[in-house]
């Protein structure tokens, strides 16, 4: 009694083995559509991704991340200042953390100084010389006209300098910088005599300029203008990509050239001719863009600022006063002559601003839950295609016509609710894991041995449920893909089949992990010397035009090489893993529904039974 309980028991967690059929022949064809509610489900968050993106294209500016503005509001890089891409604080010493009334108002989202689009940033330590303000001065002396606003002819005002200084119309002194026209400079470089009015040394002078630009780049990070992160990773496109990749997709759309009648070719302007070449590009575009038209939904707000607050008439602009830039006239505040209209915020008090947030959440979401489909999609073609193999018991005469083909439709149309299932449990546990990184990432200088500790803890769990997910999904597709039964039952049949095969499973992923990785590893090692003895001058090519030029530093192009041939060889393996799999589970159930004999012979092949038969 007690053995019988035992085998009770076993059955209840094992299952029972796959019964002999005398007609199955591998992937059914004959198959109904399986989860329909997710299905359902999946299409209509598809939709609501795709209404996202058209309200975000509608409401949305990227100029207003991708340019910086004048101080006028106007882009730079853009419309009347396309030939100016930057821009040039005159008096980045105000920049800092002020006091004043008008400062508080402005929250630190915007300098209280004049802001001009130039070609070039400044490339050299120059400041007014004393000189300058000799009451017979000429402006354009000592003023560079680049530097200074547009409205200002230095060859034709009569301006004196200090009028000048006092509407801030040109700028007293610049530094040199570095990216967005910002001051970068070491203490060294510094010129001995480069004391500017109000310090008493060099040394406090670079102490105020430093000052003055950690408070520029924080005030980055406001909610307000904390979407500008952006930029960093959109600043090499162009606002107009998208239109640019449609203008040449419509170019070519007519064009009877496709992918498959071009071979192999080293130009890379051959692709470019290819309509599907840019229909890709737009699509990706579109992708990753929808984020940054989400970012910019809100109209851009402007105060009334006083950009040399020092005058006694400007103690009265607080920053408070809303204004419209191309309205805006100075003259209403003729008392203070440094009155300038100045970008504030983004707008967030109409309704679509105020769900922004919740829509860029959902964009996220979305976006993992159409990768993770994707790459469902992917494993259970694959698996299809590779049972179609297994299942034919004369190889190759019973092998259907196109089996890529035919597991591709029969997967895209009757398992999209099981796949979009599958890939949005995957993604419901990637959130606490991007969570946990970002936590990570944002207390990283907290040194508490406890909160390493459980952080460190919650990572290590959620990465090995991560694991356990996507080997359970792998094998759930495979079935599926071979019965097409719904996910809920091919997840039991495939984790039961598993059960009653431990060992091999074991066995089996220990051994085919270590020879793909060290495939990847030997790929990897390969192309990595082979580049490292052509970009460091060791191997040469006979014809001149291939020589290779003379690098600073020849070991980034080999890091780049490594990195691109791991990803090829990760995208290759990654079949050879799935076939593996397939191929496992496929020979794990012809075990149990046959014997090897004349009756019931496997589908096997001689080679795979030596590899994989039971001992």
């Amino acid at each position: 009694m007690f053995f019988i309980g035992l085998n009770s028991l076993y059955s209840m967690f094992s299952g029972e083995p796959f019964p002999y059929e005398p007609f199955f022949r591998g992937p059914v064809s004959k198959r109904s559509c399986t989860d329909i509610i997710c299905c359902m489900t999946f299409v209509a968050a598809i939709v609501s991704y795709m209404l996202i993106g058209i309200l975000a294209l509608l409401y949305g500016d990227p100029r207003h991340v991708l340019l910086p503005r004048n101080s006028t509001g106007m882009f730079c890089g853009s419309g009347v200042n396309f030939d100016k891409p930057n821009v040039l604080y005159f008096d980045v010493l105000k920049c800092a953390r002020a006091t004043t009334e008008m400062d508080a108002t402005l929250e630190g989202l915007q300098c209280p100084t004049t802001q001009v689009c130039v070609k070039k940033c400044p490339s050299e330590f120059w400041k007014l010389p004393p000189e300058a303000y000799a009451p017979d001065a000429l402006p354009k002396d000592f003023f560079q006209q680049q530097y200074c606003d547009p409205r200002l002819d230095l060859a034709q005002t009569t301006m004196s300098v200090q009028d000048i200084l006092n509407q801030e119309l040109c700028p007293y002194f610049y530094t040199p910088t570095l990216g967005k026209c910002l001051p970068s400079f070491e203490l060294q470089d510094v010129p001995p005599d480069f004391s500017l009015p109000g310090f008493a040394s060099v040394d406090e002078t670079v102490k105020h300029i430093k000052s003055a630009m950690d408070s520029l780049v924080s005030g980055f990070n406001f909610k307000s203008v904390g979407l500008r992160i952006f930029e960093d990773f959109l600043s090499t496109l162009s606002f107009s990509g998208i239109y640019y990749c449609y203008r040449e997709y419509n170019h070519y759309r007519h064009s009877k050239l496709t992918l498959g009648d071009i071979t192999y070719n080293s130009e890379f302007s051959v692709y470019l001719q290819v309509k599907e070449t840019w229909l890709f590009f737009c699509k990706g575009y579109q992708i990753f863009s929808q984020d940054m038209y989400l970012a910019t939904s809100g109209a851009p707000v402007y105060h009334v600022a006083a950009l040399n607050s020092s005058i006694a008439n400007c103690s009265s602009i607080t920053g408070s006063e809303i204004c419209i830039p191309k309205e805006f006239s100075a003259s209403l505040h003729p008392d203070c002559p440094s009155v300038r209209c100045v970008f504030f915020k983004y707008d967030d008090t109409d309704l679509f601003s105020r769900i922004a947030p919740y829509l860029q959440i959902y964009n996220l979401l979305a976006f993992l839950w159409c990768v993770n489909f994707i790459i469902a999609l992917g494993q259970c073609t694959l698996a299809g295609t590779f049972a179609s193999f297994y299942w034919a018991f004369s190889k190759p005469a019973d092998i259907p016509p196109y089996p890529l083909l035919q597991a591709f439709i029969r997967t895209l149309g009757c398992h999209v609710g099981s796949l979009a299932l599958g890939a949005v449990i995957l993604t419901i546990f990637q959130v606490p894991r991007m969570l946990l990184e970002y936590l990570d990432h944002r207390f990283r200088d907290c040194r508490n041995f406890c909160c390493q500790f459980v952080m460190m803890s919650l990572k290590c769990c959620f990465w090995f449920l991560d694991k356990f997910l996507k080997f359970f999904h792998r094998n759930t597709y495979i079935m599926i893909a071979i019965h097409g039964n719904n996910f809920h039952v091919s997840g039991k049949n495939a984790y039961m089949l598993l059960r009653r095969n431990i060992n091999r499973v074991v066995v089996l992923d220990c051994v085919t992990d270590t020879l793909l990785f060290s495939g990847k590893v030997l790929v990897v090692g390969l192309v990595g010397l082979l580049a490292f003895f052509f970009f460091s001058g060791r191997i040469r090519l006979p014809d001149d035009n291939f020589q290779i030029q003379l690098l600073h530093y020849y070991w980034l192009p080999v890091i780049t090489v490594m990195a691109g041939a791991y990803l090829i060889a990760q995208g290759f393996f990654s079949v050879y893993s799935m076939c593996v799999d397939t191929l496992f589970l496929c020979f794990l159930e012809d075990l149990e529904r046959n014997e090897g004999t004349m009756l019931r012979p496997y589908y096997m092949s001689g080679s795979l039974w030596r590899i994989l038969n039971k001992s």
